[in-house]
């Protein structure tokens, strides 16, 4: 659903989505879509073996803030180590490409990182158009209101849905490039294969020339990964465990959350982080809005997240089968995580 395409001094329409919002001030419609789909894809993982839910569902307006307090926890290195980047190089990455360019980012949340980012962009060319797109309305309304207050040159035209629906969005203007950002290491959420196919969905929704920011953890002992999943404080449990809440709320289900504990673990044999809830005991849930019962013996998991973690010569073997060519890759201090510029070839040039 586009929420609207905002800028300083008024506001840009569009008819690409049903659900356009005419003004900054209106209340987000409600995307029937997207509901539709949790309701089927909750059915599909809870009725699967062995069970799992879909990460994507933990970023209702609770979930993508519990995310925003992860990213704080002294555990989390991710968000830190790619703030270091983008504070050493962020005019090094946006110059990757010739200006003008367009900034479209897939999972954007608060964009706090970002801003980095756009502030290089409008330094540059004083001008800029982002187009950000994320599963929660809430937290782009928020975010989209925050930079534009900050920005006066920004123009924003966010998009709240998944990235398969959303790269079929992209707009560009004449004369424009297009810098895709892949933040966070979101790729590692996707299994080698589900990552490949996105990748080339991406290729697809632009053209050679170009490109591709890429986050990308880096592989490393398990002793520093878990804890990153795994808090002291229980804030990734608490995020694990909101999307039962959702669950109950939007599906009229009775999952009791003392009965599910968070667990997660590096699994070696795959390079993954895998995040479980652990069913404490054998019990029954009911889902009454899908007139679903589904029962759980004790000790069994769904299985709601990976984070897979690379390696340098794994990423350039992602961006070759992809349609990219890796033309630069900036770590922060302690080399734990990687951000690369990858720039869309064109087929002759595979």
């Amino acid at each position: 659903m586009l929420i609207g395409a905002y800028s300083k001094e008024a506001v840009m329409m569009s008819n690409l989505a049903s659900s356009v919002l005419p003004t900054r001030t209106q209340p987000l419609v409600a995307d029937a879509l997207t509901t539709n789909s949790f309701a089927d894809d909750v059915r599909a993982g809870l009725t699967a073996h062995p069970k799992t839910l879909l990460p994507k569902y933990f970023y209702d307006a609770l979930g993508s803030q519990l995310f925003e307090a992860i990213c704080l926890l002294p555990e989390y290195y991710l968000t830190r180590a790619e703030t270091e980047i983008f504070e050493t190089s962020a005019a090094e990455i946006v110059a990757q490409l010739p200006e003008p360019i367009t900034l479209v980012e897939l999972g954007s949340g608060s964009s706090r990182k970002t801003r980095l980012l756009l502030a290089a962009a409008l330094a540059r060319q004083g001008s800029l158009h982002y187009q950000p797109i994320d599963i929660s309305e809430t937290i782009l309304a928020q975010s989209a209101a925050k930079l534009l207050g900050d920005y006066p040159q920004l123009q924003i035209t966010p998009l709240a849905a998944d990235y398969t629906r959303g790269l079929g969005a992209l707009t560009r203007r004449a004369g424009e490039r297009i810098l895709v950002l892949f933040l966070g290491s979101n790729i590692g959420n996707y299994t080698p294969a589900e990552a490949r196919d996105l990748l080339r969905q991406i290729r697809r929704a632009i053209q050679p020339g170009d490109g591709l920011l890429l986050g990308a953890d880096l592989k490393k002992s398990a002793a520093l990964l878990e804890p990153a999943y795994d808090d002291a404080l229980g804030v990734t449990a608490a995020f694990n465990r909101n999307l039962l809440v959702r669950i109950n709320r939007e599906l009229a289900a009775d999952f009791d959350l003392s009965q599910f504990t968070h667990r997660a673990f590096f699994n070696d044999a795959l390079s993954r982080i895998e995040i479980h809830l652990v069913s404490q005991r054998a019990q029954t849930v009911t889902l009454r809005a899908l007139n679903l019962t589904v029962e759980f013996q004790a000790g069994e998991t769904i299985h709601t997240e990976n984070s897979h973690k690379y390696d340098l010569a794994q990423l350039a073997t992602l961006a070759e089968e992809t349609g990219f060519a890796v033309a630069r890759t900036w770590f922060d201090g302690e080399r734990r995580f990687s951000c690369s510029f990858w720039q869309a070839i064109s087929e002759t040039g595979r």
